[in-house]
């Protein structure tokens, strides 16, 4: 077993390098690298290349405390709230009643399975990550997974993100055919929008020295001003998460012009999040894989209830307002997979127009789906 602090480091960076080159260039691509980091470093773990959950590693601490935050704050620097009215009003209102749809589907959901009684004490907070991920993706699940210390229960969490993993495919699968069904071969309706390379996709990035440590002593310092809040706060007898007003922070920096022009925001935080998904790898024991084995089919339960209150309620309201289904299609795909799925699903109806709004509402889903999170969280707690 690898002990050595650096060696950990070294194998985990190397670990997110390999599984971002599988899904880009081999059969893996049908692979999320985020599930796949996951998998990947549980063998590593299990196999005693590294440490595991029980033997723990300064590193493994080091990561959950400081980068999977600091990961959630530099994602958040790329939401720009004036942008968002560039996405239409059809597709913000949609988008909005999605988000309103997944809530209702984890209530039920929750209630389908009897989640207070299987899930125990993390009830509330699975309910938050999951309102939180499909109101606009995975930054929100680990916003409020690192609040209620989930990540601890590896097991539970590769399985969740598992099945996270596994109906977000589907519903693009779900998404490409509903158009296809309500269109009844009536053309799409297409409104022109101005989009720029740049705008429309971001998955390369160059980052300068500057921009480097600008974003380094931004996200350090606003992390612990978000601690000394969080303190102060809990002085004032008012218990308010560290991680959401780490979110506040990154969402007013976000507004200020100086701050947009930084580039390297997405790396940085891609890579923070890879890093941060692949402790939680470290933290699969297979020998404890057998307490999740019942509860395996209540959280797919969970999550196909979810996915289709929410459709439901999307498609029905556009198929009763004569909407267009593409947007709403669109729409649906920014809450549950986030604003590249949303895009990558633009481009497979072929509706340019869409390509920014796409993005927008993604966007938007990041920003808000923190705050849905540990609403729900708090009112089933």
């Amino acid at each position: 077993m690898l002990s050595s602090p650096l060696l950990v480091l070294t194998l985990l960076c190397l670990s997110v390098v390999l599984c971002e080159w599988l899904v880009r260039h081999t059969v893996l691509k049908h692979v999320s690298t985020a599930l796949l980091v996951i998998l990947f470093v549980a063998v590593l773990a299990n196999v005693g290349l590294l440490p595991s959950a029980s033997e723990g590693s300064v590193i493994y601490t080091g990561i959950f405390r400081y980068l999977a935050p600091l990961s959630i704050f530099y994602l958040l620097l790329d939401v720009n709230l004036a942008s968002i009215r560039r996405a239409g009003a059809p597709m913000l209102l949609l988008f909005a009643l999605g988000s309103v749809g997944t809530v209702l589907g984890v209530i039920a959901g929750m209630w389908l399975i009897d989640g207070a009684t299987h899930f125990g004490d993390l009830y509330p907070a699975i309910s938050g990550m999951f309102t939180g991920t499909y109101s606009g993706g995975s930054v929100n699940f680990n916003a409020v997974a690192l609040h209620y210390e989930v990540m601890e229960e590896g097991v539970l969490y590769a399985g969740m993100t598992a099945v996270d993993n596994i109906i977000t495919a589907i519903w693009m699968i779900v998404t490409l055919a509903v158009p296809l069904l309500l269109r009844r071969g009536r053309p799409a309706r297409r409104q022109e929008t101005p989009v720029t390379a740049a705008e429309v996709e971001r998955t390369r990035e160059s980052i300068s020295v500057i921009s480097l440590g600008l974003l380094l002593g931004i996200g350090l310092g606003s992390l612990l001003i978000a601690g000394w809040l969080a303190d102060w706060c809990e002085s004032l007898g008012v218990t308010v998460p560290s991680i959401l007003i780490l979110t506040t922070i990154a969402l007013v920096l976000a507004q200020l012009p100086a701050v947009q022009r930084l580039s390297g925001t997405q790396v940085v935080g891609l890579f923070c999040v890879y890093l941060f998904l692949a402790v939680i790898g470290a933290f699969c024991e297979l020998a404890a894989l057998g307490q999740i084995g019942a509860l395996a089919w209540r959280l797919l339960a969970l999550v196909v209830t979810i996915v289709v209150v929410h459709g439901a309620l999307i498609f029905g309201v556009t198929a009763l307002g004569k909407l267009d289904v593409d947007t709403a299609a669109v729409a649906s795909q920014a809450n549950i997979g986030g604003s590249s799925s949303a895009l990558a699903l633009a481009k497979s109806l072929d509706r340019m127009d869409l390509y920014l709004p796409a993005i927008l509402v993604g966007s938007l889903g990041n920003g808000v789906g923190t705050y849905l999170g540990f609403m729900v969280a708090g009112w089933l707690g």
